[in-house]
């Protein structure tokens, strides 16, 4: 079993986190303390369960439960493009992190089927 900080799935979920973290800085007081610290509970509960999706047997259960969790940060992120909060050349930047992320959790769960 592969340690969870190699797993790439893991290390683009990580960087997702450090660029949350540096776009909510940015985020006017109305949105920094409610979307902006979702947005990084959000993405610090997927770390979590990637985590915990290598370390068990089962892990279909914990993947799901991940690939929501990106969808949720998905949403959070468009609505703070739509609020002005991002602008549209950092919207597209982060949004390929997420995408690559969720790719990665839908090829890791479909591997699980096979």
């Amino acid at each position: 079993m592969a340690l969870h900080s190699e797993l790439p799935v893991y290390k683009a979920s990580y960087d997702l986190l450090l660029e949350i973290f540096q776009f909510t800085k940015e985020f006017s007081k109305d949105y920094k303390y409610t979307v902006g610290e979702s947005l990084k509970k959000e993405t610090i509960e997927l770390l979590t369960l990637i985590f915990r999706a290598n370390s068990r047997q089962d892990k279909a259960v914990v993947l799901q439960e991940a690939r929501e969790r990106i969808e949720v940060i998905r949403l959070f992120i468009r609505l703070m493009k739509d609020l002005q909060q991002i602008n549209i050349k950092k919207f597209v930047h982060i949004n390929e992190k997420v995408e690559d992320v969720s790719k990665q959790l839908t090829g890791w769960q479909k591997a699980m089927k096979v």
